[in-house]
């Protein structure tokens, strides 16, 4: 497992684990139009949702949820599996609004088997106990599980889409990222959406195939699609930070929300001086679309 943006300790769970303490209210009660129907619950509506709590919600600014689901094509009525959660920061969007709007989300957690360190069942549990908090809020979301020892994530040609934020190293540190692609691509239906979002290398780099940084090049990821039978359809800058120098003493990690000080397994140094770090903001991202062929 890799750490606090996805498993070890970039699996994110010092920030995300606070998240899961906020006291997520009911969206409000939305007025009904006339006969009775349900008023229209829009992605504008899920992404400003007071259930979403102050945690979460000030991250906007580097993640833009809207912007980036929009430009995968999310649509009423979808299929949609979103791979390892986190605590559901995704999910407190996607869930309502898929259920809201005719879909369905599956969400393909950690494995919480085998040698999986304790932080990888934690981090499961409080995802698990989020969406049992809150059913009036985020529907019926299937868990399952993902990773290196995992079958398929469903049946063949099942799900509309297929979303990961900021996985693919975690992936490519446990030396599972071609597997994971393949089932990616199994369990799409024809024309069916892959959208990543990952911390993006620079141009021209030479890739470690273990992502040490957290930092990956694009070049790389369409390679590994492309292998998988996932057809790239179009990239965009919207998570894009061009402030972001990516030479950073502990990665990616060195910078929010993870805030990293020391290395790997030592305690944090108080002396560490993260005014440069906070000032970039989070990473420079690439947002990749793919189509299963």
């Amino acid at each position: 497992m890799s750490p606090p943006d996805g498993p070890t300790r970039r699996l994110c769970f010092a920030a995300p684990l606070a998240v899961t303490g906020c006291g997520l209210r009911p969206a409000k009660r939305r007025p009904e139009t006339t006969r009775g129907a349900p008023a229209p619950f829009s992605l504008a509506d899920a992404v400003a949702s007071d259930a979403r709590p102050p945690a979460e919600r000030v991250r906007d600014v580097w993640r833009h949820p809207q912007e980036t689901l929009t430009f995968f094509g999310l649509k009423p009525g979808m299929t949609v599996i979103e791979l390892w959660p986190g605590v559901g920061w995704y999910t407190a969007i996607l869930a309502p609004w898929l259920a809201r709007n005719g879909g369905r989300l599956i969400a393909a957690g950690l494995e919480t088997t085998g040698a999986q360190p304790p932080s990888a069942i934690r981090l499961m549990a409080a995802y698990r106990q989020r969406l049992a908090s809150h059913p009036d809020l985020f529907g019926k979301v299937e868990v399952t599980a993902f990773g290196p020892h995992t079958g398929p994530l469903g049946p063949p040609a099942s799900a509309d889409m297929v979303l990961s934020f900021r996985n693919l190293h975690n992936w490519m540190a446990e030396g599972f990222a071609d597997k994971a692609l393949r089932d990616v691509a199994a369990v799409l239906k024809p024309g069916g959406v892959f959208g990543v979002e990952e911390h993006r290398a620079a141009a021209g780099a030479v890739q470690d195939p273990t992502a040490p940084t957290g930092y990956v090049t694009e070049a790389y990821v369409r390679a590994l699609a492309a292998d998988a039978g996932l057809a790239f359809s179009a990239s965009s800058e919207i998570n894009g930070n061009p402030k972001d120098t990516r030479d950073h003493p502990f990665g990616v990690w060195t910078l929010p929300p993870t805030r990293q000080s020391a290395p790997d397994g030592k305690p944090d140094n108080l002396l560490f001086d993260h005014r440069p770090y906070d000032a970039i903001g989070e990473s420079d991202r690439m947002t990749l679309r793919f189509v299963r062929r």
